[in-house]
């Protein structure tokens, strides 16, 4: 587990964690990828509201291209996983501590993207 000290990165996983949507497509994307059909299926969440919720996740880091597959009809879809496996907050005379556990699967994978992300951490 890792302290997070960037304040955004810190404020970035708080938000993420009061979304219920977000929380939901956190979670469906922890242990294997997903694609954007996937999620809706999955969670009941609107279409709009998905793409909505997985740019803002992708945007803030917390959520990372996992491949780029070709389907049957030749279509192109992108699958997702969550950076972070397991977050634990506590608060402790006004201060929010944040530790986290990055998603080991994706070391290979997102190579320096990753390394990044732990600088910012």
């Amino acid at each position: 587990m890792l302290i997070i000290n960037n304040n955004e990165l810190k404020q970035n996983i708080l938000t993420a964690l009061a979304d219920k949507e977000m929380l939901k497509i956190l979670n469906l994307s922890m242990y294997n990828s997903k694609s954007v059909n996937d999620i809706i299926r999955e969670s009941d969440i609107s279409y709009t509201t998905v793409y909505r919720k997985i740019k803002w996740l992708l945007d803030k880091e917390l959520l990372v291209v996992d491949k780029i597959n070709l389907s049957p009809e030749g279509k192109k879809f992108t699958t997702f996983r969550s950076v972070l496996r397991s977050i634990v907050i506590r608060y402790k005379q006004n201060e929010i501590i944040v530790e986290a556990e990055k998603n080991v699967d994706l070391t290979g994978k997102i190579g320096g993207h990753f390394f990044s992300i732990h600088n910012t951490m």
